[in-house]
């Protein structure tokens, strides 16, 4: 039986939260293609691997609120907290687009903004 998206991306955060970002990198397609929209673009396993050494010097917190599924497609709404160069904590609310091929992460289109103390 295959997993439905919603698993596959669970479990892919598990990995993340105990810092395993290769167990992440499993869930993703080789040309996985990420979008963080008005930032960057991360072509391939290899630049998102790049990214997530250089920005999760130690594993972030996530908190997912929803998870939406049709199709192909997932909408994760959620927040998260990451240690920045400088030692200081920062937060950040996200709505993520995945699109799954063949159980794997293919593509991210994220909308992230920095969020005040109080999670808004």
């Amino acid at each position: 039986m295959l997993e439905s998206n919603k698993t596959i991306l669970k479990r892919a955060n598990q990995a993340v939260a105990k810092g395993d970002y290769e167990g992440f990198l499993r869930y993703c397609t080789d040309d996985t293609n990420w979008t963080f929209i008005g930032d960057r673009v991360l072509n391939g396993k290899e630049k998102v691997r790049n990214w997530m050494l250089d920005s999760y010097k130690q594993p972030p917190e996530n908190i997912v609120e929803n998870l939406i599924a049709e199709n192909d497609y997932l909408t994760v709404i959620g927040h998260i907290s990451v240690m920045n160069q400088d030692g200081i904590t920062e937060r950040f609310s996200y709505c993520d687009v995945w699109r799954f091929r063949d159980g794997k992460m293919a593509e991210l289109r994220a909308f992230v903004i920095r969020s005040d103390e109080r999670g808004g």
